[in-house]
């Protein structure tokens, strides 16, 4: 199918906005969506099959939108992964108060995330990387620190190294847990400023807690986020999960596909997730790879990732199930002897 539009009125730096440097945003455009995109001026032609060649007109038309500034490549992107111009949102518009104007869901998924976070006293959300689940879940807690509904932030995770073994790490508490928490510093910079969660953490608004360190605590006005929670014992989960106290609201975010603990370990995030599906108050949300905002590449490395586990999931275990038939027992063996 080809589609043909014009931008009018025509806005020439518009146009050099949305196109990019050498058409770039163009280029990425087309191989997102498998469709070729041939342009002169405001004149745009799109070739490719009905369903995409729409969706690209879209995204050229809400890209057209916030064309005033130059537009970055991660706009172009995030855009492309949410199938949504990014001047909308999936939940009907919540906002967050934060430093970052522009923040929002950018899939369905993400809307029902936020949207449980804030009535929920208790939230998981489970998903593949790249899918916001911690970066969401700061933005949440900053919001309820910058609107005095919390006293403080607290942030924990599991101490467990992603198939490494660290060793000794020098210094004292908290920079020994530094390591394992700087996805949340990270986001915390970005929506805070680097002076204000400095002046945060004197104040003490902000708190590293390890979670091993968290039994006989109780959390009162704080919003607490467990991130890595893949890498909890369920021991390790129901001891968290008990330390909420009056006024607090917990996240808990985990990946279930990338668990660090050894094979005869269960997780205490799966363990949590089957447990606790039917209490009231407790609200789990499950993310997939559609809802990767980061590089389009990383929801396609999530697909490959799960297409190639489940057959090898089901041939372990079909070799378990045929095992106990197949070996002969020792006292079996003895008696052939």
């Amino acid at each position: 199918m080809i589609l043909r539009y014009t931008f009018t009125p025509p806005n020439n730096t518009r146009m050099d906005h949305l196109c990019g440097p050498m058409d770039s945003n163009i280029r990425t455009i087309e191989a997102a969506l498998q469709v070729t995109i041939a342009h002169r001026f405001e004149q745009f032609k799109i070739d490719g099959p009905k369903v995409r060649a729409q969706q690209a007109l879209e995204v050229l038309q809400a890209l057209y939108e916030i064309a005033q500034r130059p537009i970055e490549p991660e706009t172009v992107q995030l855009m492309l992964a949410s199938d949504t111009a990014l001047s909308t949102t999936p939940d009907g518009g919540m906002a967050l108060s934060t430093r970052r104007a522009d923040l929002r869901a950018r899939t369905t998924n993400q809307g029902t995330y936020l949207e449980n976070i804030a009535t929920h006293d208790i939230t998981f959300g489970i998903g593949p990387a790249g899918t916001g689940k911690t970066y969401l879940a700061v933005a949440c807690a900053v919001d309820a620190l910058e609107r005095s509904t919390v006293q403080r932030i607290v942030l924990t995770r599991p101490a467990v190294e992603a198939g490494e073994r660290l060793g000794f790490l020098p210094g004292d508490l908290s920079q020994k847990v530094d390591p394992y928490l700087r996805p949340l510093y990270d986001a915390l910079y970005e929506l805070m400023g680097f002076e204000r969660v400095q002046k945060a953490f004197e104040r003490q608004q902000i708190e590293i807690a390890p979670l091993a360190f968290m039994r006989g605590r109780t959390l009162n006005h704080a919003f607490v986020i467990l991130d890595e929670a893949q890498n909890t014992t369920p021991e390790q989960m129901k001891m968290f999960l008990t330390r909420i106290g009056f006024g607090a609201k917990a996240v808990i975010t985990g990946d279930v596909s990338q668990i660090d603990l050894p094979r005869t370990q269960l997780s205490g995030l799966i363990d949590a997730e089957r447990v606790l599906k039917r209490v009231k108050g407790i609200a789990i949300t499950r993310l997939t790879s559609a809802d990767v905002v980061r590089h389009p590449l990383v929801a396609r490395i999530v697909d490959a990732y799960d297409k190639q586990r489940s057959p090898d999931l089901a041939a372990v275990e079909t070799i378990e199930s045929i095992a106990p038939s197949a070996r002969p027992s020792r006292a079996r063996s003895r008696n052939a002897s």
